[in-house]
């Protein structure tokens, strides 16, 4: 099970370019340590009264989120940005459905909207995947059949369709924004 973390992070007023770019550089680098699964950037919105940055990163274990957190490479640029940055990060772990439906400095969604607008994407999305594979499916073992949906599901919806379906129903997930 991957592991999902949400850090918030205070950028100096005048240090945002520089703060990009070594945390792109970093970012980069960062995908090469054993264990990381991936790394986003999220930018403040503009106008924001303050350069607040979100950074999430996923990992295959818990352990190697740990070993991440402690490694030379994460703590050499820790010392790299501590000029452009106040304060120290907050780090939060982001678990089931919180994952997609995560946003840095403002409050989960209540359980029902993401059990809602998760079923908003998985109903079309069984729907597709049982009128492309399914027929293609059928001389294999109903466990393996099964398997094969439930993995292309697992895919489409982390990658492609969770990410539209939050985007769309932003406005009703996070109205006090």
């Amino acid at each position: 099970m991957s592991i999902h973390v949400a850090i918030t992070r205070h950028v100096r007023p005048g240090s945002e370019a520089e703060f990009e770019q070594r945390l792109s550089r970093f970012a980069q680098r960062s995908l090469e340590i054993p264990g990381t699964r991936g790394v986003q950037m999220l930018h403040p919105a503009p106008g924001a009264k303050n350069a607040e940055y979100g950074i999430l990163r996923t990992f295959a274990s818990a352990a190697d989120r740990d070993a991440f957190y402690t490694s030379s490479a994460y703590l050499d640029w820790e010392k790299e940005i501590a000029h452009l940055t106040d304060g120290a990060p907050v780090f939060r772990d982001l678990h089931g459905l919180e994952a997609w439906f995560r946003q840095p400095d403002a409050p989960r969604p209540p359980r029902w909207k993401m059990a809602l607008a998760t079923w908003a994407g998985v109903y079309p999305t069984s729907l597709l995947l049982g009128l492309l594979l399914a027929p293609h499916l059928h001389t294999l073992p109903r466990p393996l059949s099964a398997l094969v949906i439930s993995g292309c599901m697992v895919v489409a919806l982390t990658w492609l369709v969770m990410p539209v379906v939050t985007k769309l129903l932003h406005r009703w997930l996070h109205p006090q924004e």
